[in-house]
C-alpha cells in the first residue's frame, strides 16, 4: 500500500473479491464516518474509491480493516490526486470499457439476518423463497458479465417493486446494490409450495429441487425404499449420496464430528463434508462405506423444507435443535452428463427420474454442483472444487501471460491465470459423454469471458486421446501438452508459492508417463520448467487395462503373479475369469506403477472388494478399515529408486484379517514412501502428497509423522483438490513458465 495520510484527496484501487458483497456500502458507510466527500465505483479492476477531507488516513486504515465478511482484499493502491472541494459521498455508476481485473464472488449460504427475517412473521419477506442480501445468496452462478451488477444477472428479468427499489439505493440498507434482492411483490416464484414438496418426499417420492447452480434429486434419507429407488433410476451403482440436516446438532446424529470438521460444514460455502458415519441411516445412503457425506441448508428453500417437517414453529430458535429430517441430495443428473440447471430441461431430462420436479422462474447462468471437503491433517482439503469457492483466485508468486487450461481426463475443471492470480471454474466432472465434454468447453469460454482473458496458450494432458487434448487445440492458441504427475505436482508448487525446487509424492490412478508407460505412484522433484523422477513404486502388471481399473480382483491376480503364486488365481477368484487371467498374466501385459492400482490390489488380496463401482470404492473400503496405521516388519525394500512392497502383498495375501491387514497396508506404505524419500531426496525438507491419495486420512496421517521425524515438513493442497480436479492449476502454471523461459 502507497499513499501519504496529510494528502486531501485520494485516489484508492481495491481489488479482489470486492463487488457483490457489500463493499460500496461499506465504504460508503466508512466515508459518511470521517466525514469524507467524494464517490465510489465498481469498474472492470475491482473498486475505485476518491475520498477527499482531514480524515483520509483514518479511512484508509478504516478500508484495510474493517472490510465485510465476504470481501477479500488483495491490493489496496492509494495515491494522492488533486482535491476537488467535494463535501458529499457517493456511490457512483459502474464503469467500464477497460480490461478486466475483478472477480465475481461465489454463491454463499443464507446468513443469520437473512435467517431471522424469513421467520419473522412481521416481515414483508416473512417465508419468502429468494430472501438475500449483500453478505449471502447466489453471486457466480446467475452472473453473465462484469462488472456484477443487476442488468448483467439472471435477476435482470425481475423488476424490483418500490418497497425493494428503496432498499437497494438506500447507503444504509443492508440491501444496498444487493444484485438478487427480491420480496414476494416483485419475485421470483417457486412452481411448487415447501409444503408439497416435504409431502411428497415424506410418501417416498423423488423430488427434483432446484438450488443456486443447479438442481438436486432429493428424498427421504430416512426411507430406505426411496434410496434404493433413486439409486436404480438414477443408475448410481455404489456411489455414496450426500445428505442434508438441519444444523450441526441434527449432523452429529449421523457422524462424528470435531472441531475442524464442525467449522467446514458451517463455513458460508455450506460444502458437503464426508465424515465418520454412527450407522444411523440407511446402509443404501453410503452403500457400506463407513463415511457419510454432509451438509447444511444453504438456501430460503431449503430451510423453508426443514421448517415445515419442523409444524411450522414460530422464530428461529428451533434452527439450533436438533431435527429429525434428513434428506438425500445428489446431483440431478443422467449417469455421466452435466447437472440439470433449467425447468423445462428438468421436466425433460429428469422424467424418469424425479416424480417431481420444484422449480422457479429465477434462471441458473452457470451450472455448479456442491463441493466436497475432507478433513486431512487438521484441515480441510477438496475432493471436488465447486460451489461456494468458484471462482474465488488462487494468490500466485507472479504474475505473466494469460494461460487457460482444461485438466485430464476425470474429474475435470478448467483454470486460468491471469496476472498474479489462478481462477479455477467449476467442477465439470468425468469426460465420458459428449455432453460433459460440451460444458468443459462453455465452461472454459465462460471463465475467460467473465475474467476478460484471451489465452495466449492452452494447457492439457500429455495423453493424446483424452477429449480435453483435442478439445485445447480448438481455442485458437498454442497447445502446451504437461505430463500428468508433473502437473499435479507444479500444482502445489503454485498454490504455496515456491519458486525454487519442490520434491513430492504423486499418488494416483494413473497418468501417461513421458516414457509411454502408465505412471502413478511417483516420487518427483520439479524446478523451474523441469521435472525430474527421483523413484517410484515397484510396476504390476495391468491384466485387461481399463478392466483392472474397475476390478480389483484383477489387481490381486497381478500381485499373486509377481509373488510367484500365479497358480492360485483360478482358485481363489471362484466365478472369475481367473484361468484367463493367469495365462495373460503369464504372456506378458503392460504394468502400472499406479498407487491407485496398489490400493486395490491390497482390497483384493484381503477380500474387501472384487469389484470397483465407482472410482476409488476399493481403495475406500480399505482405508475405511484402517483404524490405526501399523508398520509390517521387513514388508517393503527399495532398490535403485523403486519401493517394491511386495512381501507385504504376500502377508496380505495371507492374511484373514481384514482390518489388520488394512492397517498394516496403510502403516507399510507411509514407511516405505518416508524411506523412499529419505534415500532419493535426502536434502529435501518439505515434501509435497498431491494425486487422488493424497484424501487418505490413515496415509497421509501415518506419512506426516513419519517425515516429521526425518526433520521434514508435509505439504497437502488445500487451495485446490489433490486429485484430478486440482491439476489445471498444474497445467496453467508449467505452460506460462514454458512460455516466459522461452521468451
Amino acid at each position: 500500500m502507497d499513499g501519504a495520510a496529510p494528502a486531501l484527496r485520494l485516489r484508492i484501487r481495491v481489488r479482489g473479491r470486492v463487488q457483490g458483497v457489500g463493499f460500496r456500502p461499506f465504504v460508503h458507510s466508512l466515508a459518511s464516518a470521517h466525514g469524507l466527500g467524494g464517490f465510489v465505483a465498481n469498474d472492470d479492476e475491482g473498486v475505485l474509491i476518491e475520498v477527499e477531507g482531514e480524515a483520509v488516513g483514518a479511512f484508509l486504515a478504516g478500508l484495510a480493516a474493517g472490510a465485510p465478511p465476504l470481501a477479500r482484499l488483495s491490493a489496496i493502491e492509494a495515491s494522492a490526486c488533486a482535491p476537488r472541494g467535494e463535501t458529499a459521498f457517493r456511490i457512483a455508476e459502474s464503469r467500464t470499457g477497460g480490461a478486466a481485473a475483478a472477480i465475481i464472488p461465489p454463491d454463499v449460504a443464507l446468513c443469520s439476518l437473512c435467517l431471522d427475517e424469513l421467520f419473522d412473521p412481521a416481515g414483508r419477506r416473512h417465508l419468502h423463497p429468494f430472501i438475500t442480501c449483500t453478505a449471502c445468496g447466489p453471486r457466480f452462478t446467475i452472473a453473465r458479465s462484469l462488472p456484477y451488477d443487476r442488468a448483467a444477472t439472471a435477476m435482470a428479468a425481475f423488476a424490483m417493486c418500490p418497497a425493494c427499489a428503496g432498499e437497494y439505493a438506500d447507503p444504509g440498507d443492508r440491501r444496498f446494490h444487493a444484485e438478487p434482492v427480491a420480496c414476494p411483490d416483485c419475485g421470483p416464484r417457486l412452481a411448487m409450495a415447501p409444503a408439497e414438496i416435504l409431502a411428497r418426499l415424506r410418501a417416498g417420492g423423488i423430488v427434483a429441487v432446484k438450488g443456486l447452480g443447479g438442481f438436486h434429486l432429493a428424498v427421504d434419507a430416512a426411507n430406505p425404499a426411496a434410496v434404493v429407488r433413486l439409486r436404480a433410476r438414477k443408475g448410481r451403482r455404489g456411489k455414496p449420496f450426500a445428505v442434508m440436516v438441519a444444523n450441526l446438532e441434527s449432523a452429529r446424529r449421523f457422524a462424528a464430528i470435531d472441531a475442524a470438521e464442525a467449522e467446514a460444514l458451517a463455513a458460508p460455502a455450506r460444502p458437503v463434508v464426508v465424515l465418520a458415519g454412527r450407522g444411523e441411516l440407511p446402509a443404501a445412503v453410503s452403500d457400506g462405506l463407513p463415511t457419510v457425506g454432509l451438509m447444511l441448508p444453504y438456501t430460503p428453500l431449503h430451510w423453508l423444507i426443514f421448517h415445515e417437517a419442523a409444524g411450522r414453529p414460530a422464530g428461529r430458535a428451533w434452527c439450533e435443535a436438533a431435527q429429525p429430517l434428513a434428506l438425500v441430495m445428489t446431483s440431478a443428473n443422467p449417469a455421466g452428463e452435466p447437472l440439470v440447471t433449467d425447468d423445462a430441461e428438468a421436466a425433460e431430462r429428469l422424467g424418469g427420474i424425479a416424480d417431481a420436479v420444484a422449480g422457479h422462474d429465477r434462471a441458473i447462468i452457470t451450472r455448479c454442483d456442491d463441493s466436497v471437503q475432507r478433513v486431512v491433517l487438521g484441515a480441510p482439503v477438496f475432493l471436488r472444487r465447486s460451489r461456494g469457492f468458484v471462482p474465488d483466485a488462487v494468490a500466485l508468486a507472479g504474475g505473466g501471460p494469460p494461460v487457460l487450461a482444461l485438466g485430464a481426463l476425470l474429474k475435470t475443471a478448467p483454470c486460468v491465470l491471469r496476472g498474479d492470480e489462478a481462477v479455477a471454474g467449476q467442477h465439470v466432472g468425468d469426460l465420458t459423454s459428449a455432453a460433459t465434454i460440451r460444458f468443459l468447453r462453455a465452461a472454459a469460454e465462460h471463465l475467460c469471458r467473465l475474467l476478460d482473458v484471451r489465452p495466449a496458450a492452452v494447457a492439457c494432458d500429455l495423453h493424446p486421446d483424452y477429449p480435453s487434448t483435442r478439445l485445447a487445440a480448438e481455442f485458437g492458441a498454442p497447445v502446451t501438452g504437461v505430463q500428468h504427475h508433473h502437473a499435479h505436482l507444479a500444482a502445489v508448487a503454485a498454490e504455496y508459492r515456491i519458486a525454487g525446487p519442490l520434491v513430492g509424492l504423486v499418488l494416483d490412478g494413473f497418468g501417461l508417463g513421458p516414457d509411454g508407460t502408465l505412471w502413478g505412484g511417483e516420487l518427483l522433484r520439479i524446478e523451474g520448467t523441469g521435472c525430474a523422477r527421483l523413484g517410484h513404486l515397484a510396476p504390476l502388471p495391468l491384466p485387461g487395462g481399463d478392466a483392472a481399473a474397475r476390478e480389483p480382483w484383477r489387481m490381486a491376480a497381478a500381485a499373486l503373479h509377481v509373488l510367484g503364486r500365479g497358480s492360485e488365481i483360478a482358485a481363489r477368484f471362484p466365478g472369475r475369469p481367473g484361468a484367463g487371467v493367469a495365462l495373460m498374466l503369464a504372456g506378458g501385459v503392460p504394468a502400472t506403477t499406479s498407487a491407485g492400482r496398489l490400493f486395490d490390489a491390497a482390497a483384493g488380496l484381503l477380500g474387501i472388494r472384487a469389484e470397483n463401482r465407482f472410482e476409488g470404492e476399493a481403495a475406500m473400503a480399505l482405508e475405511g478399515l484402517c483404524d490405526r496405521p501399523e508398520e509390517l516388519a521387513g514388508g517393503f525394500r527399495i532398490e535403485g529408486g523403486v519401493l517394491d512392497l511386495s512381501p507385504l502383498l504376500g502377508c496380505l495375501a495371507d492374511c484373514n484379517d481384514s482390518a489388520r491387514g488394512a492397517a498394516q497396508f496403510h502403516g507399510t506404505l507411509a514407511a516405505g514412501l518416508a524411506a523412499l524419500v529419505a534415500a532419493a531426496a535426502p536434502e529435501a525438507r518439505q515434501v509435497a502428497l498431491t494425486g487422488g491419495c493424497a484424501v487418505n486420512r490413515p496415509l497421509a496421517a501415518a506419512l506426516a509423522s513419519r517425515l516429521a521425524d526425518q526433520g521434514r515438513a508435509l505439504l497437502v493442497p488445500r487451495a485446490m483438490p489433490p486429485g484430478d480436479g486440482g491439476i489445471a492449476l498444474g497445467q496453467a502454471a508449467v505452460a506460462r513458465a514454458l512460455m516466459m523461459e522461452t521468451g
